[in-house]
């Protein structure tokens, strides 16, 4: 019988938090306990460890995802395990789960099989309520704005230039437009506003970013809420939200300390979504990381161009992190869709199908080597039906780009599934790289839009609606032209359009809508159709899952 990952992780004895915290000697004046097996290190341990020496860092990134799924967490946590089975102080900084997608499509996101991090129901359900008190911080800054219009406005602000919306941890696309402030002067001025998932908050970002609990009040009061009737921004500062805001935020500043099921260190905090924000966990935790361990593996969300461009353009430079190595998820399965494969159809061998779509492969490994200028290796994530022609197809691709392609049983086998690749991970680490951003600071706003454009995803350029244009013109006359740019694009494809799978050539990226966010030091450009407040599948995730008498959870995967 094929255990479920619920079942697997539920029949592995966790170890106390605290005996996980004295394997990477942290100080436990520095550890808040969240129960037995979850704690919260204190972030100013950064500057107690100032002069220890940091650990090397590998990115986990992925080919375009596909409804037959890559297993980038599920590679990175047996990654982990693997290098701490060599004998490797190893460590893992992930991003934590939103409720949207566990609840949703996605389903959860704590790794897979016998590669996963525990307790995975708290990780996946609440954890250590992070994502509540952005929440909570983005919804008083809104209850704030019309508090103050409400009584005189004083500021001057415009509600119909309001940018700051609500926030929610779901997938609820009812509220994605609404009208509020209804049924008489008492309950405030009739508005139109919305919600975002709280993924998709600016706060979610500012904590993922800041560098301590003074540069994260800084930065929430630079958040730009709207505009007032002269054009001019107004800011969180002048409504006197940040210190509050920052007071709400005090814990959940702090990166949480949970293990794996092999019982290797994980910092899991923060969890922006790599379509819709930057797609990284906090600076903070990997930073941390890099303090306790020798070889410390992260992720970014989704493939290679979403996540992994946000990563170095936007994570990078801006702390200052830079990997030594890269690992490039893909499934047989998954190439096989970009191959034009339908779902139903996967478990039959198709090596032309899988030839068909190495171009997106080859796309990715061309980004990591040649654009952010870093080693890399191929993780094939195994399936029991991949056939030795269709892997045959993905050496022979991967060998004209001189990469490595290694097997990665880590779903079956944990830890010791991923030795081959932990071992070449170890060796590319070593290796020199020619880390680079894909634009300069200094490039124009439309310049970086072009750049990611034509570099990254292989288009010949951007194409901008007359909002677009004008929203330019505005964010480089307040003085924001050096801020770099958080594409909001779909994940299925290179291009805005999620049908155009492969590696599509001579598109144009459509660029509807820009936005800065000011307190998280970038600017939002909004791509096609996408959203920032997900929906609902017609069969969600959440009717599969319950709790029993003696509060055990079932169906969260």
């Amino acid at each position: 019988m094929v255990l479920s990952d619920i079942e697997i992780a539920n029949s592995v004895e966790m170890e106390p938090i605290s005996k996980v915290a004295d394997r990477l000697e942290i100080d436990p004046e520095a550890l808040s306990l969240y129960g037995k097996y979850k704690a919260k290190i204190d972030a100013r341990q950064l500057e107690v460890l100032k002069d220890k020496q940091d650990g090397k860092l590998i990115l986990v990134t992925a080919i375009s995802p596909t409804p037959a799924g890559e297993g980038k967490t599920t590679t990175s946590v047996g990654l982990v395990d693997a290098l701490a089975t060599l004998g490797k102080k190893a460590v893992i900084a992930l991003r934590e789960p939103s409720l949207g997608p566990v609840f949703g499509i996605k389903g959860g996101a704590a790794g897979g099989g016998h590669a996963q991090v525990v307790p995975m129901e708290d990780i996946n359900l609440h954890f250590t309520g992070d994502f509540h008190a952005i929440g909570v911080a983005n919804n008083l800054l809104a209850a704030l704005i019309d508090n103050h219009i409400h009584h005189g406005n004083a500021l001057g602000i415009d509600s119909r230039r309001i940018t700051w919306k609500r926030a929610v941890d779901m997938n609820d696309r009812q509220l994605r437009h609404i009208v509020n402030g209804l049924q008489g002067k008492t309950n405030g001025v009739p508005r139109e506003d919305g919600f975002d998932i709280t993924v998709a908050s600016e706060i979610m970002a500012i904590l993922c970013l800041s560098e301590n609990i003074t540069d994260l009040k800084e930065r929430l009061n630079k958040i730009i809420i709207g505009y007032n009737f002269q054009g001019q921004p107004v800011t969180a500062r002048d409504l006197k939200a940040g210190g509050a805001m920052a007071a709400v935020l005090k814990d959940a500043i702090h990166p949480n300390l949970v293990q794996t099921l092999e019982h290797t260190p994980a910092l899991i905090h923060g969890g922006p979504f790599a379509n819709i924000a930057h797609g990284c966990n906090s600076v903070l935790a990997t930073k941390l990381a890099l303090k306790y361990g020798d070889y410390v593996v992260t992720e970014a969300g989704f493939g290679a161009d979403l996540g992994a461009e946000k990563f170095i353009d936007i994570k990078c430079r801006m702390s200052g992190l830079r990997p030594s190595a890269v690992v490039l998820v893909a499934t047989i399965r998954a190439l096989k869709m970009h191959g034009g494969v339908a779902k139903a159809d996967l478990a039959t061998e198709n090596v032309q199908a899988v030839v068909d779509g190495l171009p997106n492969l080859d796309k990715h490994l061309e980004n990591i080597q040649e654009v952010y200028g870093l080693p890399a290796v191929v993780a094939i994530n195994k399936f029991p039906l991949d056939t030795e022609a269709e892997l045959a197809a993905v050496y022979e691709a991967c060998k004209k780009r001189n990469v490595d392609v290694v097997i990665s049983d880590v779903w079956a086998n944990g830890g010791q599934g991923g030795v081959e690749l932990a071992e070449k991970v170890i060796q590319l680490a070593e290796e020199d790289n020619h880390f680079s951003f894909v634009y300069d600071d200094q490039d124009s706003i439309e310049e970086k839009l072009n750049k990611i454009v034509t570099k990254v995803y292989g288009g010949s350029g951007i194409s901008l609606t007359p909002a677009a244009k004008r929203q330019i013109k505005e964010l480089e006359e307040l003085g924001f032209s050096n801020y770099p740019i958080c594409m909001a694009k779909t994940q299925y494809s290179f291009s805005d359009d999620p049908k155009k799978l492969g590696a599509p050539k001579d598109f144009t990226v459509k660029i509807s809508n820009l936005k800065v966010s000011a307190g998280a030091g970038f600017i939002v450009a909004l791509t096609g159709a996408i959203m920032t407040m997900p929906g609902l599948p017609k069969t969600p995730a959440s009717e599969h899952i319950d709790v029993d008498a003696e509060g055990n959870i079932s169906g969260l995967f």
